[in-house]
């Protein structure tokens, strides 16, 4: 069951970016009935993949259930959606467990009608093809996107980035800090560049623009 009213969204004249509040939608889960906004108040990471039952949507998901308690640790929750039905997901599920020896922790949503792919733009409207790409996307406690990755179907995500990804946002959240390239908890910091010229020429020699600071947090 998928709860169209609330999802405005996918009638937006343009494609949800960085800053935008995530769609909400009611719809069946393989651990029952989930909303988006159920998540408000923590972190979530909500991905979709093209279908059950493929190879490299498998070795996404066996990853990803091996690091959930990381997740957990980050206080983020984990959901996952296609366009296939709960069936689907429920022998798929059965499958995982029986191949791999791994239980998928987390809900995976049906979305056969697509409503879902489409309001956030992981499936294009007028798309034959109703496999949704590799979309990410990574919402705060308040329901706001913060950051989106999109993966082709031919290649699959790193849960690796997908923690440290998690760590980043948390960490430059409400801190007046920013993450260098590859940044991982305890890693130096940056601190922003100056704003105006006074503070510009008061800086430290040539490095005014780029100035480093030990991660205390």
């Amino acid at each position: 069951m998928i709860d169209q009213t609330s999802l405005s969204r996918a009638l937006a004249p343009r494609p949800l970016r960085i800053g935008d509040v995530a769609p909400d939608f009611r719809a069946r889960s393989t651990l029952g009935e989930v909303r988006l906004s159920d998540y408000r108040g923590r972190w979530l990471v909500f991905f979709s993949h093209p279908a059950d039952f493929t190879p490299v949507c498998t070795s996404e998901f066996v990853a990803i259930a091996g690091a959930a308690e990381a997740f957990g640790a980050l206080d983020c929750g984990l959901l996952g959606l296609s366009v296939d039905s709960l069936y689907s997901h429920l022998a798929w599920v059965r499958a995982i467990r029986q191949r791999f020896d791994v239980t998928i922790p987390f809900p995976i949503v049906e979305d056969p009608s697509m409503a879902i792919g489409r309001a956030y733009g992981m499936i294009e409207p007028d798309a034959d093809d109703s496999s949704a790409v590799r979309g990410t996307y990574f919402i705060d406690p308040d329901g706001v996107i913060r950051a989106m990755t999109w993966y082709p179907l031919n290649v699959g995500r790193s849960v690796d980035e997908m923690l440290r990804m998690v760590a980043a946002l948390q960490r430059t959240a409400g801190d007046d800090v920013l993450a260098p390239e590859g940044w991982r908890p305890g890693d130096d910091l940056l601190v922003p560049p100056p704003q105006d010229q006074h503070a510009a020429l008061a800086g430290d020699g040539d490095h005014w623009f780029y100035q480093t600071r030990a991660d205390a947090g």
